[in-house]
């Protein structure tokens, strides 16, 4: 059974992966008597990763206790991770709802605000070994639940991801209604979609691409393990 009035936010900030955001959405924003919050620092336009401009419903510190927070991915996470407001909203938030989630890059952030200490989650493949730095156990998985944390892998996982949880949610039969309107019956026009099928010229041309990103994230991983376990201490 759907709950009434269920309140969904997904977390929208600069430089995000606009399809982390949009493929759950799509899902979420037709379960019925559900509201989808794209919850942001400010009421500002954000642009992603791409240049696709989103516009934010409401603000952190308007925002109210939600069932569902989601965190998107995409290179915006990397300033995320060691910012103390996003991380003390995703704290308060994930101490209420029933659910704490992420897309992608995201559980990252969920990692760094401390909500996967203990358990087992998935992200995309290139910064899943940044897992472990914030006591995740890494899944290799289009979607990972364990127990009321629910991640997703990278980008178009957030289709899947948010089926599951909207039959999580919802009911199996709201979400095979939701995946038909979708069309989502996927047939990839090349086997590139996964570092263990893709052409190794073809992984070797996106690590020599997003070298930088992963490179400062790294750091920034380190700094936000590190000000977890002071915090701890």
């Amino acid at each position: 059974m759907t709950v009434p009035g269920l309140q969904i936010g997904l977390l929208v900030f600069p430089r995000l992966t606009q399809l982390d955001l949009t493929g759950p959405f799509e899902a979420f924003a037709r379960i019925p008597d559900a509201t989808v919050h794209l919850v942001a620092k400010t009421m500002d336009p954000i642009t992603s990763d791409v240049g696709l401009i989103l516009t934010p419903t409401i603000t952190l510190a308007e925002c109210p206790d939600l069932d569902v927070v989601c965190v998107p991915g995409g290179p915006g996470i990397n300033d995320l991770l060691v910012d103390d407001e996003v991380l003390d909203f995703l704290r308060r938030q994930g101490a209420k709802a029933k659910w704490v989630t992420s897309v992608c890059s995201g559980g990252l952030v969920l990692g760094a605000a401390g909500l996967l200490n203990g358990y087992k989650a998935t992200t995309h493949w290139a910064s899943a070994e940044f897992l472990e730095a914030f006591g995740a156990t890494r899944v290799d998985a289009r979607v990972c639940v364990d127990r009321n944390r629910v991640t997703g892998g990278g980008v178009t996982a957030g289709i899947d991801f948010g089926l599951v949880l909207t039959g999580i949610l919802a009911g199996q039969k709201t979400a095979e209604r939701i995946q038909l309107y979708l069309e989502y019956a996927p047939e990839p026009p090349f086997a590139a979609g996964s570092p263990a099928t893709a052409p190794a010229e073809v992984t070797a041309a996106f690590y020599a691409q997003a070298a930088p990103m992963l490179e400062r994230r790294a750091e920034l991983v380190a700094t936000a393990a590190a000000r977890l376990k002071v915090s701890r201490s």
